[in-house]
């Protein structure tokens, strides 16, 4: 079996814009990638057409190391976030493919389950007022839905510093979510990244009465020795890692031990074979991988290959039943959350289990998406106004992230 071309189909919301990849092959056989782009749709477009020409074309599709190895490399450049998430839409369709011939699921092809479930946590769902009522009424209303965890960034457009008026609006949204969740649901606290290490300690401390599940990119991710000084003086789990595109990149991570829980990207760090490597050596440092999901049902369902099949995977962020649910008719077979256990159940279906419906993908087209964190007023044009998406992927700071 050979690989004849691959065709691209991007889906655009007003925040970003999902691409999905189609490999074909020369038997007939077809697999589905994707992943999410802010701003830099165009650029990854233009990278796979190349890609196509110089990898992709004529390679054997169940030869995936291989294939991983020659366009990460073989264009004698270092790889980042565009070439990393090129790579992760054309090797996860090529595990479908490789799962559609031999009739099994994905997961199968890892090694095997280690469970049969993978719990889900909600992202997107405050697209609502930015009010201690508002958020109190959409939580309870995750909850109603059958989840059991939860993430929010309720810092508005603080970057840095916060004021003593914006932390106290701050903990009383928080208050009221765990007011509308209860005491045994888990609390996800994002902070995108936007705070010195001093200010993300003392948010931290002001919220840690509520029992937050982690802390969330506390601080700007270049910088590992100011995520180590919060990570020493606060009493929660550190998460951090959506923002690297390379899992060699994870190893100062690792020897700084300045994280408890690491969110690498299945559709930015090259796959799911990159991101089970990944998992495999944060076992060995007794850290748990809960991977950012901020994309559509096939990336959700990439993320899950991963899941089913890793000790130490703790949850999977899921956006697609809040922000943008209309969009999750484009693909057949979207992974849901049993509203009965908050988890995701494992799923027999050959390879990724879903197909992209091209026609309903036509009814996307691509968007000039943008999302700024910083800006004044962008919850005015951000989808889940005043919610508080997700930067780097959400609409709005911490929905998506």
């Amino acid at each position: 079996m050979r690989i004849t071309g691959i065709s691209t189909h991007v889906v655009g919301t007003p925040w970003r814009n999902l691409t999905y990849v189609q490999v074909h092959t020369d038997e007939g056989l077809t697999g589905i990638g994707e992943t999410r782009m802010l701003g830099r749709t165009d650029a990854l477009i233009g990278y796979l057409r190349e890609a196509e020409a110089n990898h992709i074309a004529g390679s054997d599709p169940f030869a995936i190391e291989d294939l991983v190895r020659r366009m990460k490399y073989g264009d004698y450049g270092r790889a980042g976030e565009i070439v990393m998430s090129g790579i992760a839409v054309v090797e996860m369709a090529c595990w479908d493919i490789k799962g559609k011939a031999l009739g099994v699921p994905v997961w199968q092809l890892l090694g095997g389950k280690v469970t049969d479930r993978v719990k889900a946590y909600a992202n997107g769902w405050y697209t609502t007022e930015r009010t201690p009522e508002a958020y109190h009424e959409a939580a309870r209303g995750v909850m109603e839905r059958g989840y059991r965890a939860l993430k929010i960034d309720p810092f508005g457009t603080g970057h840095f510093e916060l004021d003593h008026e914006q932390t106290r609006y701050a903990v009383s949204l928080i208050e009221a979510v765990r007011d509308a969740i209860g005491p045994d649901a888990e609390l996800m606290l994002e902070m995108h990244g936007r705070f010195s290490p001093a200010t993300a300690i003392r948010l931290a401390r002001d919220l840690a009465p509520f029992r937050p599940a982690w802390l969330e990119e506390p601080v700007p991710p270049e910088n590992l020795k100011a995520l180590a000084k919060v990570a020493a003086r606060v009493d929660m789990p550190v998460a951090t890692g959506e923002r690297i595109h390379d899992r060699i990149e994870f190893r100062e991570l690792f020897e700084s031990q300045a994280a408890d829980v690491l969110q690498p990207d299945v559709g930015h760090i090259g796959g799911i074979w990159e991101t089970r490597k990944l998992a495999a050596t944060a076992e060995t440092h007794y850290m748990l991988v809960a991977p950012h999901n901020v994309g559509g049902p096939v990336l959700t369902a990439a993320s899950l290959q991963v899941g089913f099949t890793t000790p130490n995977f703790k949850i999977l962020e899921h956006f697609n039943d809040f922000a943008d649910a209309d969009i999750k008719k484009v693909v057949k077979g979207a992974p849901r959350v049993d509203p009965a256990t908050g988890c995701f159940e494992l799923s027999h279906a050959p390879g990724l289990g879903v197909e992209l419906d091209v026609d309903a993908a036509a009814e996307f087209p691509q968007q000039q998406a943008r999302f700024d964190l910083w800006a004044e007023g962008w919850e005015k044009r951000s989808p889940s106004a005043a919610a508080g998406g997700a930067a780097g992927g959400a609409p709005g700071p911490g929905s998506a992230e």
